[in-house]
């Protein structure tokens, strides 16, 4: 059986790979993986957060579905993830960096599940095995660490003599001028190269896990197993290492894809999120002066990274026995909208990159072609189902394979929509609005030419026709436009409500075996004369009777035949 090496880049935009258009940033590696592969152009995640995001990729639910809808949220226990469902078909799975998981330890504590133990250690990781978990945010303050757990990557920096509490920060994360640290948490100190050794920094750190993973699987002839190889590159604090962090100067920065007509009586929400501190500082061009290029130097320091990994598979004899994934968990606004980060549903934050490469000959016809069709992210993990060899469970996973499309053929279930979810609760703009928490949620719905963005708590909805505005600045439904549009777009919205979700303990199989199943184990209800059924099925309901009893002036007595 085939391997898998599932990448995913955090906060990587869909259109900053060369293979996507960038009119400046070269990715020739992952251009290769494309050339070979196929790229889905309209691929959607299930929410513009890391957190539900990954959990969706890792469930292959959506985030309603599995819950677990901000950072911070505990996926429950007992979801059902990709671990689970590939070990079924004969695959391991591993962690090697980020999931941005957090266990249902009350969950656990009720069950009697200890992280120790096998079964508990999965609860814990996303349902893998780990390899080296690191989730690569090692902020800390005056109220302690932002990540309670130990850091495998901030072991390795202490191994190597850098000296610090906290070398993630002080090191891997900061500059260094006259002496001084200049952290990476200060968006003027993204140009300056991070004080650390290039070799030492996450992104190689990680590759070198990744091949170290890959040669003692080999060596123990160990069975196929699922890398998730996931790093937290990109994703800010947006400093780079030497020679990465001078690659790109202002004069590669893009224009801001904005428009002040954005600004004029914006949606509520939206006009919130403008206000917030990332998008106050994005607003402003010496902030993406600085960023963008820090930014573009870390992809760069990524796919050269890939290409070692690439060349390792090659020199080992393992590149034709290994599907390669590329992804990310989302986007980033860098700017653009007049926001920064990610969390809304514009195209550079709800859309992502997705590239598959199948080494088999089934997928030869479509080798270095784009596909154009709507893909969520949740179809990644039925995708990996089926190409273990597995029968995805429909039941279970709500995401459709892809491998139709990798094979060339036309998908019976094609979909004509794609789904994305946002809960901003606990953000500063649910205060802001005045909103309960259970109102403080966005559902976006996108049928390839329209994409309406319905908000809770009363607001009108949001609509951008993305074929006559593909850059989305013109509000349509600012002005009542499109009735009919939203009207088609809310049916979509309904109808995936009422999808059926949490069926999870009988697949459609189960359920028609059961039918008429009690019947034959003798519950025959609502019989007038018997005749209505088999006279099998009364068989043991005829005959003569075992004993007789009558009852006489009240007290019941056994009468002898």
């Amino acid at each position: 059986m085939t391997n898998i090496l599932f990448i995913m880049y955090d906060q990587l935009r869909f259109d900053y790979l060369s293979c996507a258009g960038h009119p400046v940033l070269q990715t020739p590696n992952m251009d290769k993986v494309a050339a070979k592969g196929v790229r889905f152009t309209n691929t959607y995640v299930q929410s513009p957060i890391c957190g539900a995001s990954r959990m969706s990729f890792y469930t292959g639910r959506y985030a309603s579905s599995h819950g677990a809808q901000w950072n911070g949220f505990p996926l429950r226990v007992g979801e059902i993830t990709l671990g689970d469902h590939l070990r079924k078909s004969g695959m391991d799975a591993y962690i090697l960096g980020k999931t941005h998981m957090k266990a249902d330890a009350e969950g656990m504590a009720r069950l009697g599940l200890t992280p120790d133990s096998e079964i508990g250690a999965r609860q814990a990781q996303c349902g893998f095995d780990d390899w080296c978990r690191d989730d690569g945010l090692w902020g800390y303050g005056p109220d302690g660490y932002y990540d309670e757990k130990v850091s495998p990557y901030n072991e390795y920096l202490k191994s190597k003599g850098y000296e610090s509490e906290n070398p993630w920060a002080d090191y891997a994360n900061a500059g260094i001028a006259d002496g001084d640290m200049k952290s990476g948490w200060i968006f003027q100190n993204a140009d300056k190269a991070a004080n650390i050794h290039e070799e030492d920094s996450e992104t190689p750190w990680l590759t070198r896990e990744a091949i170290r993973f890959i040669d003692e699987k080999r060596a123990n002839g160990d069975r196929p197993w699922c890398a998730h190889v996931s790093y937290i590159k990109p994703h800010w604090p947006y400093i780079v290492p030497a020679p990465y962090h001078n690659m790109y100067g202002p004069n590669a920065v893009p224009e801001a894809r904005r428009n002040s007509m954005e600004r004029d009586n914006p949606h509520p929400v939206y006009g919130a999120y403008m206000e917030n501190k990332i998008a106050q500082a994005f607003q402003q061009d010496k902030v993406r002066r600085k960023v963008i290029p820090a930014y573009m130097g870390l992809i760069k320091q990524c796919d050269d990274q890939l290409g070692v990994l690439l060349d390792h598979l090659e020199a080992i004899g393992e590149a034709e026995n290994t599907i390669i994934v590329i992804t990310s968990d989302h986007g980033d606004y860098l700017g653009d909208h007049w926001l920064g980060e990610k969390d809304l549903f514009h195209e550079c934050s709800v859309k992502i990159p997705l590239i598959i490469f199948d080494p088999s000959s089934r997928a030869d016809k479509t080798r270095g072609t784009i596909c154009d069709a709507l893909v969520e992210s949740i179809d990644v993990a039925a995708t990996f189902v089926e190409m273990a060899g597995g029968e995805v469970p429909t039941h279970i996973i709500e995401g459709r394979s892809l491998v139709p499309y990798i094979r060339g053929e036309v998908p019976e279930n094609r979909r004509t929509y794609v789904i994305s979810e946002y809960d901003f609760s606990v953000t500063p703009m649910c205060a802001k609005l005045g909103l309960a928490s259970q109102d403080a949620r966005l559902f976006m719905v996108f049928d390839g030419r329209y994409k309406m963005i319905h908000a809770e708590g009363g607001f009108r909805p949001m609509l951008f026709d993305l074929e006559a505005d593909p850059d989305e600045f013109v509000d349509l439904a600012k002005e009542n436009q499109h009735a009919e549009v939203l009207t088609r777009l809310y049916s979509h919205l309904a109808e995936w409500g009422r999808r059926m979700s949490q069926r999870v303990t009988k697949s459609d199989t189960d359920i028609e075996a059961m039918r008429g199943r009690s019947m034959r184990r003798g519950i025959l209800p609502f019989l007038v004369d018997g005749s209505e059924v088999s006279e099998e099925l009364t068989e043991k309901y005829r005959g003569k009777a075992p004993q007789n009893y009558v009852e006489i002036d009240g007290n019941p007595e056994k009468i002898e035949r």
